[in-house]
């Protein structure tokens, strides 16, 4: 029989536990849903703990232990889930487990956005719905110990036991200001997204941060750097930056690329902690790259600049953008999450006239395609005219001045 532990949690670890579990979920239709993992401590990321809570009741499932979790997850696909911030949630469980969502899914982060919540972090959402204050202490723990501390079983239940009362508050709202729609296409584009693998550069997985300002032959030293803390990083199954982080890798780097001597000594950026084993192998990888060849060196990869780019179409894009501006302000939410400034670019870049062409072009979902649109419209129309006016002109030997860009702000 399933019984509550110290903090009233359900704590399931075997497989008549969660028998017993599944057949309780049978009867409901919403179910909170979250995941911790151990990305922060372990190279071989995992789900180490699922949370679900439902019709007031709070479960910890451990899938660390042997119980097989098929019968959960068969389940959890038929029910609405609850979740904030899913997509990290759902790219777990689904690379995890195989598990993919066939309901929906309301993110209350999401609708935290729609609703032009200016915090929407949860324990933000908890405070201004319930007046609790919840503590993120044991966010960072490893979860792939065990036993769970009581401090882990507090911040893993907080995670769940709100969020049906957070999204029954939130429907509400969002049924007022008519936006339940486009919080249902936001989701479901999400869960779609998530379902999708990932496609890794893996030629250029190395470039960090701040490598675009190094020069060729500092790239050189960076890549083979890079492997020489990943391999690293796989053997001991600690994630790269506990091997060294992203700020010390590039002052090595620079180091090593100015010199040709080489010298360990206590004035080079080398951790004085490393041990010689990782030391070695780290001289291994500088060599190495100290006798590439130049013709073997990284390229630097080409940036062109956003004017440049663009630069026949910059008024309509900044026109584009004062509009979307402007009606985000209207709605109460931030512009990025009307249309963030990239597909406003790609909009006026690939020539979208059409709601179609919009949504396809941005990419952008039907709700900020249609809000979006009257803007469009109106800046198509003056580019039209313009070019008309050009025409004209280039047959006129009476010199004119063109109409300025058309103020589209307006709604």
């Amino acid at each position: 029989m399933l019984t509550k532990t110290d903090h009233n949690i359900r704590y399931i670890d075997t497989d008549a536990t969660l028998k017993e579990l599944i057949s309780q979920l049978s009867y409901t239709d919403d179910i909170a849903l979250d995941t911790e993992a151990d990305s922060l401590h372990h190279y071989f990321e995992k789900v180490c703990l699922i949370q679900i809570s439902s019709d007031g009741e709070d479960y910890l499932i451990d899938p660390l232990s042997s119980i097989s979790l098929t019968p959960l997850f068969d389940i959890l696909s038929t029910k609405s889930l609850i979740i904030h911030g899913a997509d990290y949630d759902l790219r777990m469980l689904r690379t995890s487990f195989g598990f993919r969502p066939k309901a929906a899914v309301f993110d209350t982060m999401i609708a935290a956005k729609i609703l032009g919540y200016e915090h929407f972090g949860l324990a933000a959402l908890i405070e201004r719905f319930f007046g609790s204050i919840i503590t993120k202490q044991g966010q960072k723990s490893d979860w792939s110990q065990r036993p769970l501390t009581p401090m882990q079983l507090d911040y893993a239940r907080n995670d769940t036991r709100f969020l049906e009362s957070l999204a029954q508050h939130m429907r509400a709202e969002m049924a007022k200001v008519n936006r339940c729609e486009w919080h249902r296409e936001a989701c479901q584009s999400m869960v779609i997204s998530t379902g999708k693998d990932t496609v890794r550069d893996l030629e250029n997985l190395w470039r960090i941060k701040n490598s675009g300002e190094c020069t060729q032959r500092e790239l050189a030293y960076l890549r083979e750097l890079w492997h020489w803390r990943d391999k690293e990083a796989r053997q001991i199954d600690k994630p790269p930056f506990k091997v060294l982080n992203n700020q010390k890798l590039l002052a090595i780097t620079i180091w090593a690329s100015a010199t040709s001597e080489h010298i360990f000594d206590e004035h080079t950026p080398i951790p004085r902690h490393m041990h010689q084993g990782r030391l070695g192998r780290l001289k291994t990888a500088i060599q190495k790259a100290a006798t590439l060849p130049e013709g073997h060196w990284p390229p630097l990869k080409k940036s062109i600049p956003h004017k440049r780019r663009f630069q026949d179409n910059t008024p309509d894009i900044d026109a584009l953008r004062k509009a979307s501006t402007s009606i985000a302000k209207k709605l109460s939410i931030d512009s990025s999450v009307l249309a963030p400034k990239a597909a406003l670019a790609s909009i006026i870049q690939k020539n979208a006239k059409t709601l179609e062409e919009i949504i396809t072009h941005g990419p952008l979902l039907p709700w900020q395609a249609k809000l979006l649109e009257p803007a469009l419209n109106r800046i198509v129309a003056a580019r039209e005219e313009r070019e008309r006016l050009k025409n004209i002109l280039s047959d006129d030997p009476m010199p004119s001045s063109p109409p300025p860009v058309t103020d589209v702000t307006s709604t």
